[in-house]
């Protein structure tokens, strides 16, 4: 099977890449059932990367129907070891406005109906989830949207997403509450992907894309269908350039995570002692520590 050390993961507007080059759809089964999508894999910046389109190539999928086990296990399987997550947000505090860029540092769960873990079914491990992203790959994204001085665009080089069942958007108590929680950016769909990556090994990062404020802005109603779409159509071509940029420093720099060793303490059942089936649904994550 194609290999790849770098994944991406797009959101609603990022459906495809279009600096990849010598593409090839790869077909991935996994233990937890088929992705969301073939994934795309390519040469972007010298190369190889794998890409995956969250919701669907043709956005098929609520956040609540995404396979996030299938799609982080495919990653794994293409050898994945860096993953950047792109994510259309809503913001929740002034600065961050549209078009904006925030790199989140830490995440509010408000989902209901997520299956976030690989384990269970005889086989109990706890990851250590303080900081739920790789900090290190953190400071590359940021670094490389730095670099590019995008028209319009702010670094947010930290800041809270909280990620919320959906599929409808907050109502203005929520919105107003997780504010006052000092949240950032809200979104549907990254603590998941989150906790299965570091569970899996795989450094990650988000790069949330600010389409709009939050409904608790005094000016949400004045927002409308047309200038959302067009914000994501433009965040979409600035998270490719940011993508890219990245998927270089990588490149010429690549560095040890403490996600690529996130399991070392955290199973608690003796391997020896487990069901063989879950082994084997596992035997990619835990074949360094059989």
């Amino acid at each position: 099977m194609t290999e790849a050390k770098i994944g991406i993961i797009g959101g609603s507007g990022l459906y495809k890449m279009e600096a990849l080059k010598d593409v090839e759809e790869v077909q991935v089964d996994t233990p937890f059932g088929p992705p969301s999508d073939a994934l795309i894999v390519g040469t972007l910046a010298g190369t190889k990367v794998a890409f995956l389109a969250r919701h669907g190539r043709n956005h098929t999928l609520l956040p609540s129907e995404l396979p996030f086990r299938a799609n982080i296990y495919a990653m794994k399987q293409l050898g994945v070891e860096y993953l950047i997550s792109a994510s259309a947000v809503g913001s929740l505090k002034e600065e961050a406005k549209p078009l904006d860029m925030v790199v989140p540092d830490q995440f509010i769960d408000r989902t209901k109906n997520r299956v976030s873990t690989f384990f269970g079914e005889g086989i109990v491990a706890h990851i250590a989830f303080g900081d739920p992203i790789c900090q290190k790959l953190a400071n590359v994204l940021a670094d490389a949207v730095a670099s590019l001085n995008l028209d319009n665009v702010n670094l947010h080089r930290s800041g809270t997403y909280v990620c919320m069942e959906g599929p409808a958007f907050s109502t203005k108590a929520e919105s107003h509450l997780y504010r006052s929680w000092g949240a950032t950016v809200i979104g549907m769909t990254n603590l998941p992907e989150a906790k299965l990556a570091r569970e899996a090994e795989i450094a990650y990062a988000t790069l949330a894309l600010v389409t709009d404020y939050d409904c608790w802005h005094p000016d949400h109603d004045s927002v409308t269908v047309e200038m959302i779409v067009d914000n994501l159509q433009r965040n979409a071509i600035n998270a490719q350039k940011v993508i890219q940029e990245t998927v270089r420093r990588i490149t010429e720099n690549p560095f040890v995570s403490e996600a690529h060793s996130a399991l070392k303490y955290a199973i608690l059942t003796p391997l020896d002692k487990a069901p063989t089936k879950t082994k084997e649904n596992l035997a990619l994550l835990l074949k360094k520590y059989i």
